[in-house]
C-alpha cells in the first residue's frame, strides 16, 4: 500500500513536471496562433493607426497573424474592459491611449481595476495643437490670452466632447493661463475642426492631422503645440512652454497592455518584439511622417510615467470641477 502512494506520488510530481514543461516550451514559442489588438476607439485617428502599423510589423516578424480588434465607446473603457479580461496568455493586447491616464480621474468607479492591465510598451507620443479661426485677431499664444482675459467666457472652446483629450487639454491651458472660456463639446474631432474654421468656435486643441490641412490652406491659424518638446513634422511651430506657458504640456500617448498575469517569458517577448519594431528606421520614418515622436519606453519605465500622470490629472480634474458626462 505504502508503495502504491509513494509510486502515486512519484507519477503525480512527474505529470506536474511535464506539464511545467510544456508551459515553459510553449511561453517560449509565443506566438503559435493569432494574437488580437483590442483597440478601444473606432478606426481611424492617431491609437488605431499606430496600432496597425505595429500589426503589420509584428505578423511580418512573428508568423502569426496579429489582428486589430475595435471596441470603441464610453472614453475608452469598453475596450480597456474587454482587455482586462481576457485570458492572460498572451493573445489579446490592449492599445492604450491618453483616457486611460484620465478615466481615473474622471469617474469613481471604472468597469476594470487598472491593475487588472499591465503596461508592456509606450511606442508613440503626439502633441496636439491650439487653434485659432483665421478671423480671430491672434497670432500668438499671448495675444490670445490678452483675448480671453478681455472678454472672460466669451470666447468659446471646441472639443471632440466632454471630458476628451482636447477637452482636458483646454481645461489646463485655462488654468496655467488663468482664462475663462466656454467651453462647447461637439460630436466628435471633424465637427469641431469645422466649428473652428466657421468662427463658431475660437479655441480648439486639435490633432495635427486635423487641423494642419486648414492651416495650409489658411482658414485656421495654428499658435502652439502641447507636446515637452517640438515635434518634427510641426516645423518651427513653439511648444506652449516656448510661447510663455509651461506647465500646459499635453502628450497623447500610444502603448499597449496586457492584462495582468500573462507569465513573464511571454511579457518579455512582446516587449522585445515592440522593441524592435520601434528601432527599425523605416518604421520610425512613417510615424514621424504622420505626426508621431517615437518614445519606446520599456514597461516598467511606461508604468512609472503612467502612475505620474494619473495624479497629475486627477489633480486638475478637482482643481476645474470637472465630473463625468
Amino acid at each position: 500500500m505504502k508503495t502504491a502512494i509513494i509510486g502515486a506520488a512519484a507519477a503525480a510530481c512527474m505529470s506536474l513536471l511535464a506539464g511545467l514543461s510544456a508551459n515553459a516550451q510553449s511561453d517560449a514559442q509565443w506566438p503559435t496562433k493569432p494574437v488580437r489588438i483590442i483597440v478601444p476607439t473606432a478606426a481611424g485617428g492617431p491609437t488605431d493607426y499606430t496600432s496597425r502599423v505595429l500589426a503589420a510589423e509584428l505578423t511580418a516578424r512573428l508568423g502569426q497573424p496579429f489582428v486589430i480588434e475595435n471596441r470603441p465607446g464610453a472614453g475608452h473603457q469598453i475596450g480597456l474592459t474587454a482587455v482586462a479580461n481576457a485570458e492572460p496568455d498572451g493573445y489579446t493586447l490592449g492599445a492604450v491611449s491618453t483616457p486611460y491616464v484620465i478615466n481615473p480621474a474622471i469617474y469613481k468607479k471604472l468597469p476594470y481595476e487598472t491593475k487588472a492591465l499591465r503596461p508592456i510598451f509606450l511606442l508613440t507620443t503626439s502633441p496636439l495643437v491650439l487653434g485659432v479661426p483665421s478671423s480671430l485677431p491672434a497670432k500668438s499664444v499671448r495675444e490670445l490670452v490678452a483675448i480671453a482675459k478681455a472678454k472672460p467666457g466669451e470666447l468659446n472652446m471646441a472639443s471632440p466632447g466632454h471630458t476628451t483629450g482636447p477637452h482636458l487639454a483646454g481645461e489646463l491651458f485655462q488654468s496655467v493661463s488663468a482664462i475663462k472660456l466656454q467651453h462647447v463639446p461637439y460630436r466628435g474631432g471633424p465637427q469641431a475642426t469645422t466649428a473652428l474654421i466657421r468662427g463658431e468656435a475660437q479655441v480648439y486643441f486639435d490633432t495635427p492631422t486635423g487641423i494642419m490641412p486648414h492651416v495650409e490652406t489658411g482658414e485656421v491659424r495654428a499658435l502652439a503645440q502641447t507636446s515637452t518638446t517640438r515635434v518634427a513634422q510641426l516645423g518651427d511651430m513653439p511648444t506652449l512652454a516656448e510661447a510663455g506657458w509651461p506647465g500646459c504640456e499635453f502628450d497623447v500617448y500610444n502603448g499597449i497592455v496586457v492584462p495582468a498575469g500573462v507569465p513573464a517569458p511571454i511579457v518579455a517577448r512582446i516587449e522585445a518584439a515592440i522593441k524592435a519594431v520601434a528601432a527599425d528606421t523605416k518604421v520610425r520614418d512613417r510615424l514621424v511622417a504622420a505626426g508621431f515622436e517615437v518614445v519606446a519606453l520599456p514597461g516598467n519605465e511606461f508604468a512609472s510615467l503612467l502612475s505620474k500622470e494619473v495624479s497629475k490629472w486627477q489633480k486638475v480634474v478637482a482643481d476645474r470641477g470637472i465630473s463625468a458626462p
